[in-house]
Parts: structure tokens; C-alpha cells; sequence
């Protein structure tokens, strides 16, 4: 019944997957390239995270 308060989970990790690779981008700019890889692997692991998610609803 109050579902509409819960909030959408597939939309939280958007967020989060826009935010690493923002992260990730200012990483490779500054030269930092082993930041860069693990910012990477991680907005990887939160991708896959969100397929997971719409293959579910599918």
C-alpha cells in the first residue's frame, strides 16, 4: 500500500554507477590511473548490478 515511499533501487544504484564513473574520469585526468582501474571495476560490479535488476523485471 505504501510502496510509492520505498524508492526505486534501480535508481539508486544509477546514481551511484554515474558517481564512480565521474570519479573514475577526474582519476584518469590527474593521472592517477590506479584509481582510475579500481573506480572502474567497482561502477562494473554496479552495472552489472542494475542488469541483474532489469533482467529480474523482464
Amino acid at each position: 500500500m505504501l510502496g510509492f515511499l520505498k524508492g526505486d533501487p534501480k535508481k539508486k544504484l544509477q546514481k551511484a554507477y554515474e558517481d564512480k564513473l565521474t570519479k573514475a574520469l577526474h582519476a584518469q585526468r590527474n593521472g592517477d590511473l590506479r584509481s582510475h582501474g579500481t573506480l572502474m571495476e567497482e561502477a562494473e560490479k554496479i552495472y552489472a548490478e542494475i542488469q541483474s535488476l532489469e533482467q529480474g523485471k523482464g
